[in-house]
Formats: structure tokens, sequence, C-alpha cells
């Protein structure tokens, strides 16, 4: 196993931290974050993807060690800088797994740049999120009084009550990844996807999808990810017992049901 992380430049200018992760001749699996966490969202899978894939994570733009965007930008843009990345590093072709934000940007490139995918997994995740009166206020808020003021708001859609009381450490560390983002950036992306629907070109996806449910997800519940699979032909559902980070919720299950599905196209 070999790793290599560093940065690759987008055509905006826009810096992007990366890291590779397995076999350089595996087939390659680019993971996607979702907004307010960074690449390390991914630890619990890490190890197990590694050993059938060449694992590319990256931190999406304004998260993490990635440049943050000041001015406002569209949904595309995201998906854009997925693209980019995979050209930068040399990759032809990749499975593509995201969640949440992640998942809206595999959505995009299931559309607007199939010919780079092999299949997609979009978890807990959404084509449209209204109202954007509710975006506004976020942005407003965190542009104000910083992302600690929607912290607490914040960890209790993305884990059960349940979950927060067993795992107050694995809480702590998401917490920290999220009060760690830059309240710009957090703010452009949430501006993003308060202008992004993707609904009517989800029926043009033809890889094969898996979209993951968190049956207690209150970010993104269950009727979004139903929605999504309903589109898309052939899209296939796994419904986990967590709220909206089900990787991180549910590690085991998660990556249960990911990689049978993304070494499907291996057998």
């Amino acid at each position: 196993m070999s790793d290599v992380d560093g940065f690759v430049t987008v055509d905006d200018g826009c810096r992007l931290r990366y890291r590779i992760d397995g076999d350089p001749d595996a087939p390659a699996l680019l993971l996607s974050n979702s907004l307010g966490t960074n690449m390390s969202m991914w630890d619990a899978q890490l190890a197990h993807f590694a050993e059938r894939f060449r694992v590319i994570r990256y931190d999406a733009r304004g998260h993490g060690a990635s440049d943050v965007t000041e001015n406002l930008y569209p949904f595309a843009r995201l998906g854009m800088d997925a693209v980019a990345l995979l050209d930068a590093l040399g990759v032809a072709r990749a499975a593509f797994c995201g969640l949440s934000m992640g998942g809206m940007v595999g959505q995009w490139l299931g559309i607007h740049a199939a010919v780079r995918f092999d299949r997609f997994v979009l978890a807990n995740t959404a084509a449209f999120m209204p109202p954007p009166e509710m975006w506004d206020a976020r942005i407003a808020l965190v542009r104000e009084q910083g992302i600690s003021a929607i912290t607490p708001s914040v960890i209790a859609r993305w884990f059960t009550p349940g979950f927060c009381e067993r795992n107050a450490a694995e809480v702590a560390r998401i917490g920290a990844m999220l009060e760690a983002t830059s309240r710009a950036g957090y703010a452009a992306a949430c501006a993003a996807i308060r202008d992004m629907d993707q609904r009517a070109g989800l029926a043009r996806i033809a890889a094969p999808v898996l979209v993951i449910i968190g049956t207690h997800d209150p970010s993104t519940p269950p009727q979004d990810g139903e929605s999504i699979a309903a589109s898309i032909s052939g899209a296939t559902v796994a419904r986990l017992d967590a709220a909206h980070l089900s990787n991180v919720e549910q590690p085991e299950a998660f990556t249960a049901n990911v990689l049978p599905f993304v070494t499907a196209g291996d057998q």
C-alpha cells in the first residue's frame, strides 16, 4: 500500500487538498465529503476501501485544508472540482461515493460527467433542498457569529441521541471538524446548495447507483433518498439505522453495503 497527499490547483485558482491511499494500480474510488466536514470523515471506511481500491479523498473547496472561495459559486463548481482533481491525478475513470453535499456532487457528476465514473454511491443526500430562507438564515448566522453558533443544532441533525450518548469522543471529533471549517467556506457552500436543483437531470444518470438512506435523518429525510432512487433507472436503496452522517454512526453497515456495490464491476 502506498499513500500520497498534496494539492492540485483547479482552473479558477482554488487549491484542493487531496490524499490517496491504497495500491496505485487498483481501480480508483473517489470519496466526497459532506458540508462542514473534511476528508477525515471517511476514516472508518478507509482501511476497508483501500484493500480493494486506490482511494482518493479530498477536501471540498472552503473545507479542511483546501482554499476558501470568498465569492459565491454555482453548485456546478463543486462537480467541476471533482473532475479537475481526477484530471490532475491522471485518473480516467473511478467509482464514486459521496455523502450529503458529497452525494449532491455525485448527482452532478452522474448527469454531466458520466463518462468518468463507473458507479455511484449517493448517501444521505437530496437533489433539491428548499426553502432558500432557511439557508439564508444559516448563512447570516455563520457569517455574523461563526460556526460555533450552529454546532449544537448541526450535531443534533447529524447523529441520533443514542449515538451521542454512547460515542461522546467520536461526536466531539466530528464537532471539532465542523468548527474548524472556515465560516466563509461554509457560507459559500450553503449558498451553492440553496440554489441547487438537480431533480430534472436525475433520469439521465445511466450508471449503477446505490442510494443510502438514514432512517432517522432529519437533514435529508428518507423521502429525499427515495425520490432520487425513483428517478434513476435501476437504482437500489440501502436503509441504515442512523441520522445524517450514516457512515460515522453505522460504519460497519455502511461499509458492508458500499463495498459489494462498488466492487461489483470488477467481478
